[in-house]
């Protein structure tokens, strides 16, 4: 496993991050085994584990808090707040009373003192960033967090955070995580430019593209323990258009990957580690199998500039094959009366 560092935070962390949105009823419901799948990931050389509130409502924190006891001080713990967790209208958003009660639950659930990075799980078009990053400070000078970060933030929202978190003596951002993949590359343009230069630590969601290049998907048939089985629309298996460019892209991946040595994961992997700003890819197995198909991409972390020119030659840099797989659409581009006059 190699090890980069966080930002400017001084903190080094492995390149390859245990994603947990799949324990407990989103996933895998053996806890055990999700306990396995957290031992075998850190006796790898894996040290930074991301999880989030909303997953499996509150399930994958308490599974994560039971599987780390013992290990708790050898990990980098990376949790989420913002999407709803109960049918509340408060119980949601980036407001300062919400962050107050969602990272006590979080502290409980993961039976823990602090949460080493502590994540806005989305942006909140609702909430000035400034009542959002005075409660995170808050919660940097209590103790009970040690770092804070974004998830899917567009460039000028970064931006506009790490200038109020300067012109308001705030704490600011210092990670932001992202889906980027093979087939997702629309952060390429600013998103991930402005991380470099704001030298954010950037974690990468997705980079698997939801099993689309693990070779899973090498048809129009859909394995029926698949995450694409259960959620079509997520997945492009009912958009013909995207499906059916997949399919090709990931043929002709598979060949790339297998002309380079590489299993198609590897590939994939490699190739998200390989970008400059990038600092871990989230790996987020279901079962212990999984994990071990993925383990390997974290040496060495990055593919040479033969095989990325060739990967370019596949899907334009800039370019997201399927533009609902970008994480995050700017409120006003969803709804119609944001970008109308009354």
């Amino acid at each position: 496993m190699q090890y980069r560092r966080l930002g400017g935070t001084g903190v080094e962390v492995s390149t390859l991050c245990l994603g947990t949105m799949m324990f407990g009823a989103w996933g895998n419901t053996d806890e055990q085994e999700c306990h396995r799948i957290v031992g075998e990931a850190l006796d790898a050389g894996i040290n930074l584990v991301d999880t989030a509130d909303v997953y499996a409502h509150g399930e994958s924190e308490e599974i994560l808090g039971r599987a780390l006891r013992g290990r708790r001080d050898d990990v980098v713990l990376a949790t989420k707040f913002h999407e709803p967790m109960g049918d509340d209208r408060n119980r949601r958003g980036n407001s300062r009373r919400w962050i107050r009660q969602a990272v006590e639950g979080s502290l409980r659930r993961l039976g823990t003192d602090w949460i080493d990075l502590y994540q806005v799980h989305r942006p909140d078009p609702l909430t000035d960033v400034d009542e959002t990053l005075g409660a995170l400070t808050d919660l940097v000078r209590e103790g009970k967090v040690r770092m804070i970060g974004t998830s899917a933030f567009p460039a000028e929202q970064i931006v506009e955070a790490q200038w109020t978190a300067e012109r308001r003596h705030r704490e600011r951002f210092t990670t932001e995580q992202l889906g980027y993949s093979i087939l997702t590359r629309g952060v390429e343009a600013a998103v991930l430019p402005t991380s470099e230069r704001y030298r954010l630590g950037v974690l990468v969601f997705s980079p698997l593209n939801g099993g689309w290049l693990t070779g899973k998907y090498r048809s129009t048939a859909v394995p029926a323990d698949s995450r694409a089985g259960r959620n079509g629309d997520h997945f492009d298996f009912r958009d013909a258009a995207a499906r059916d460019r997949k399919l090709a892209l990931v043929d002709e991946l598979a060949t790339l990957a297998d002309e380079s040595g590489l299993t198609l994961i590897e590939l994939a992997l490699g190739f998200v580690l390989s970008h400059p700003a990038v600092t871990s890819a989230i790996i987020g197995p279901r079962t212990l199998a999984q994990l071990r198909s993925q383990l390997p991409a974290g040496e060495p972390a990055g593919l040479p500039a033969d095989v990325l020119d060739r990967i370019d030659a596949l899907v334009q840099p800039g370019h997201d094959v399927n533009p609902a797989d970008a994480g995050y659409r700017v409120p006003a581009l969803t709804d119609p009366t944001l970008r109308r006059r009354p």
